[in-house]
């Protein structure tokens, strides 16, 4: 494992994903355990994506008071079926929500039917409960959470807002293997905006695999602009990112 910094960002490099979802998962449940001996209760939100998954599967092994944690995730497609296997509340209830039992899960509704209000009601639980620990993911466009290049805002004045998809985001989720065709896959979400992610008081991005490469090469070589989202992760104080020889492979 190698320690490296750009900017702000601490960067960790393994050899492989399993070995960077062990080593974010022990830091993950080392931070809460730290926390939790001052707070009597924490906040956190998670990213619904096949990169989390290493990081998943250790993290609930871990001997954590999950009773004391109020957990959220950061984006959902607007229109699915409630129950369709794609939807990221499904996929993080079948990945961790239902393993543990949290103190509460707080799901955003994609099926509402006034979508904007349901953006206001998330809203006002994130006001309520701000996120101590952010748990997230880099998409192959550079995308954090659903902000795409073209409705990114580093100084949105929302935390929760609906965008409509770019196609290399709807792509990835084909690639991903959670859609057949790109025709499937909906064309917009909810999400939390940049400013939402960067209220974390730590974020733990974990992106492994050779899909990420160049989104990778972009979030620590690029200028810090809206035109790469990840990019932003480099002004934040409290920030690591955690990669495999896949995904830094063209750093190197």
């Amino acid at each position: 494992m190698k320690n490296l910094q750009k900017d702000l960002l601490k960067i960790r490099v393994f050899e492989n994903r399993t070995e960077l979802g062990e080593d974010a998962a022990s830091l993950v449940a080392k931070e809460i355990t730290e926390l939790l001996k001052t707070e009597s209760y924490i906040n956190m939100i998670f990213a619904a994506a096949p990169s989390q998954n290493d990081f998943f599967e250790k993290i609930v092994q871990k001997d954590i008071n999950w009773e004391r944690i109020n957990a959220f995730h950061m984006d959902e497609y607007v229109g699915l079926p409630e129950d369709a296997p794609q939807g990221f509340g499904n996929f993080l209830k079948d990945k961790i929500f239902s393993k543990v039992k949290f103190k509460t899960v707080n799901y955003i509704n994609g099926q509402a039917e006034n979508i904007e209000d349901e953006c206001v009601r998330y809203e006002n639980l994130l006001k309520q409960f701000p996120p101590h620990i952010v748990c997230m993911g880099i998409g192959e466009n550079t995308h954090i959470a659903f902000n795409d290049p073209h409705v990114a805002d580093f100084n949105d004045s929302k935390l929760v807002k609906v965008v409509d998809l770019d196609d290399a985001c709807r792509t990835q989720q084909v690639n991903d293997g959670c859609f057949k065709v790109i025709d499937s896959v909906p064309k917009y979400a909810l999400t939390l905006t940049v400013p939402a992610l960067f209220k974390g008081e730590k974020i733990f991005c974990m992106v492994p695999g050779k899909t990420k490469a160049n989104a990778i090469k972009l979030t620590l070589t690029s200028e810090i602009k809206q035109e790469y989202p990840s990019t932003i992760l480099r002004n934040h104080k409290n920030a690591m990112l955690f990669v495999d020889d896949d995904s830094y492979s063209l750093m190197s």
